[in-house]
């Protein structure tokens, strides 16, 4: 799940959500907002059963995707877009 919040100037919070124990192991999110680099954004378990990172971005187009251990791939249905390259937001 992705929600969006509106931040002061042109930014927006983009959070990343997905279920605590669902891939196994550690979780990031990847994508052109971050060179797609693994574990610079580690998802972290909360509370409430689920896994996120909050990610401040300013407006464009943005693809990605979450990495798992094991080198797991998943998109996010909850994407703007789901293409054969990942997922797509549009801010």
């Amino acid at each position: 799940m992705i929600k969006r919040s509106k931040l002061f100037g042109n930014k927006t919070r983009v959070t990343f959500c997905l279920p605590a124990d669902e891939p196994a192991g550690t979780v990031s999110v990847v994508g052109t907002f971050n060179d797609w680099e693994p574990g610079a954004h580690e998802l972290k378990i909360r509370r409430d059963g689920t896994r996120t990172i909050s990610l401040r971005l300013d407006p464009g187009h943005y693809r990605f995707r979450y990495l798992a251990t094991d080198g797991v791939w998943l998109d996010d249905d909850h994407a703007d877009w789901v293409g054969p390259h990942g997922s797509e937001l549009k801010l």
